[in-house]
């Protein structure tokens, strides 16, 4: 997870000190000073968790749960007041923030090269998540990855991650991002077709069960939650 007010480039991860000073200077748990003060979107992380919950997706009480790039772990954090997994892998590409989840939160870290789970286990994995991640990649190593979700989610899991898709860009939120400055840089903002999603995951087995918006940068993204069948 990156902030969606990065300038430098998606390569250019959340600074770990830098973020954590400030938030401590803030009084604000981290994940909150990224939703407030980073992005100037308050409570989009917890809307986002309580949208997942509603539609049953912490229902059936995870006990193995993947992240890809959980970042700072606002996202983790919040699905571990959700359900109470016995085990919770990540695959996180920034070191010190890796190491901040490791240590805090108990979860096991992958070594990831960026667009593969090759550790995990095919049909292992009851809930795969990914947040703010798809559309800050390009659109093959987001493919990539969906490939792989789908192979280590066990029979009745979910797969939930969020895409820009045609269903977020209106032509007035497309002159948004076009028009407001530097918010964007290389591949951030980047659109995936919702069709491509759906059509991509049926034949992975995988049905999709809802949908919603959430709020990301200057406009929204959206947010796929899908089944994996018998």
């Amino acid at each position: 997870m990156r902030s969606t007010e990065n300038r430098g480039g998606v390569d250019d991860f959340l600074p770990f000190e830098a973020t954590m000073r400030a938030a401590r200077a803030a009084g604000l748990s981290v994940g909150d000073h990224i939703d407030e003060v980073m992005n100037g979107t308050p409570g989009a992380t917890q809307s986002t968790i309580d949208e997942l919950s509603a539609v049953g997706v912490f229902a059936a009480d995870p006990q193995a749960v993947l992240e890809i790039g959980p970042g700072s772990g606002r996202y983790l954090e919040k699905t571990l007041k959700e359900c109470s997994p016995d085990r919770y892998e990540i695959y996180e590409t920034a070191a010190p923030w890796a190491d901040y989840l490791v240590n805090t939160f108990g979860v096991v870290a992958r070594p990831t090269a960026g667009s593969s789970l090759a550790p995990t286990p095919d049909g292992s994995i009851d809930l795969v998540q990914a947040h703010k991640v798809f559309n800050t990649v390009t659109f093959l190593c987001a493919s990539r990855y969906f490939f792989e979700m789908a192979r280590v989610t066990r029979p009745g899991g979910r797969i939930v991650f969020d895409v820009m898709t045609e269903t977020c860009l209106e032509p007035a939120v497309v002159r948004a991002w076009a028009m407001q400055g530097g918010a964007g840089h290389d591949s951030y903002p980047a659109a995936m077709p919702r069709r491509t999603c759906v059509d991509l995951f049926a034949t992975l087995g995988c049905s999709l069960e809802a949908s919603f918006l959430a709020p990301m940068g200057v406009a929204s993204t959206e947010v796929l939650v899908f089944r994996r069948e018998a």
